[in-house]
C-alpha cells in the first residue's frame, strides 16, 4: 500500500476542500491516487464544499456560553436563516462556543481543537456540514471575556434555542459579592447592550480618530452660530458629553428604568452587596453586522434576460 503522506493529504484538501481526516481516509482507500481520492470523495459528497467556497454567508447564528468568571460570543455563518433551524447546524455553533470557552477566542485555535461528539476537529466538521447541508459556511469571529473574580453574564436576543439566537451580548462585572446577584443585574445590563448598541465601554477607550472627527464635526456646526469662541468651546464639550452618552456603556441611561446611567447602576449594586463593583466589559456579535450582503433585484434580472434574447 502506498505511503499517505502529509503533502498528499493537503494536496487532496486543496483540491476538494473536504476536511483532513476525509481526505486521509480517501487516499487510503484509493492506495495514495489522488485522482481516484477525489472521485471518491464526490461520491461520497464530501468534495462539494469547495464549490460553496465563494458564495457569501451572512446568516447563521450567534452561540453564547457562560461560566461563572468567563463567557464567549462566537459567529458561524450560513447562506440562509433556514441553515440556523437545523438540529445540526445549531449542535455545531453550540460545540464552537464550548471550544472557545476552554481554547479562547484565537479562531486558528479553535479551529484545531476537537469538536465535541465528533472525531473531527472543528475546521472538518465544518468542511463535513458545508457537504451535507448544502451550503458555504464560515466560523466568523469569537470573544472571550473573563475576571479575576466576579461574573461574567450573558444575554442571547430572540434565541431559536438555548444560548443560541441572532444577537448575543456579554458583560463583565468584578466583584466578590455574591455571585447570583452579580449574574442577574449583569443579565439586565447585557440586555441594555443588546438594545442600546454601545460602541465603547466608557470615554476613557474611545477610539481617538473618532473622537477627533466628531470633535471637527461638531466645532465647525458651532461656528456656523457666529458666537464668541469661548462660548464655542463650551458648545462642543457639551455636544461631546452626549456623544458620549450614545456610544459609551457606563454613560448610557440604562433601558430598564430609563433614569441611571449604567455607571450608576453598577455604583449602587456595589452599595447593596457591600464590596466593590467594577463594569470590566462587554461584548454583543449581532449576526451578519459589517458583511456585505448580495442584494438581487429578481425583476430587473427577468428584464435584462428578456433584453438579451430579443436582441438575439
Amino acid at each position: 500500500m502506498a505511503e499517505i503522506t502529509a503533502s498528499l493529504v493537503k494536496e487532496l484538501r486543496e483540491k476538494t476542500g473536504a476536511g483532513m481526516m476525509d481526505c486521509k481516509k480517501a487516499l487510503g482507500e484509493t492506495a495514495g491516487d489522488v485522482e481516484a481520492a477525489i472521485d471518491w470523495l464526490r461520491k461520497k459528497g464530501l468534495a462539494a464544499a469547495a464549490k460553496k467556497a465563494g458564495r457569501v454567508a451572512a446568516e447563521g447564528l450567534v452561540g453564547i456560553a457562560a461560566a461563572g468568571n468567563k463567557g464567549v460570543a462566537v459567529e458561524v455563518n450560513a447562506e440562509t436563516d433556514f441553515v440556523a433551524r437545523n438540529d445540526q447546524f445549531q449542535g455545531f455553533v453550540s460545540a464552537v462556543a464550548a471550544v472557545a470557552l476552554d481554547k479562547g477566542a484565537d479562531i486558528e485555535a479553535i479551529k484545531t481543537a476537537a469538536c465535541p461528539g465528533t472525531d473531527k476537529n472543528v475546521a472538518d466538521q465544518l468542511t463535513h456540514l458545508i457537504a451535507t447541508i448544502g451550503e458555504n459556511m464560515s466560523l466568523r469571529r469569537a470573544v472571550r471575556l473573563e475576571v479575576s473574580a466576579g461574573v461574567v453574564a450573558s444575554y442571547v436576543h430572540t434565541s431559536i434555542a438555548p444560548g443560541l439566537g441572532k444577537i448575543g451580548c456579554l458583560v463583565a462585572l468584578e466583584s466578590t459579592g455574591n455571585a447570583d446577584r452579580l449574574a442577574e443585574v449583569g443579565k439586565q445590563i447585557a440586555m441594555h447592550v443588546a438594545a442600546a448598541n454601545p460602541q465603547f465601554l466608557d470615554p476613557s477607550v474611545v477610539d481617538t480618530s473618532a473622537l477627533d472627527r466628531e470633535k471637527a464635526v461638531l466645532t465647525e456646526q458651532a461656528q456656523a452660530s457666529g458666537k464668541p469662541a469661548a462660548v464655542i468651546e463650551k458648545m462642543v464639550e457639551g455636544r461631546i458629553r452626549k456623544y458620549y452618552e450614545e456610544v459609551c456603556l457606563t454613560e448610557q441611561v440604562y433601558v430598564i428604568d430609563q433614569e441611571n446611567k449604567i455607571s450608576k447602576v453598577v455604583e449602587n449594586l456595589a452599595k447593596e452587596l457591600g464590596t466593590p463593583v467594577k463594569l470590566t466589559g462587554f461584548a454583543r456579535f449581532a449576526l451578519g453586522e459589517g458583511i456585505e450582503k448580495e442584494v438581487s433585484d429578481f425583476a430587473a434580472e427577468v428584464a435584462a434576460q428578456a433584453g438579451t434574447k430579443s436582441a438575439g
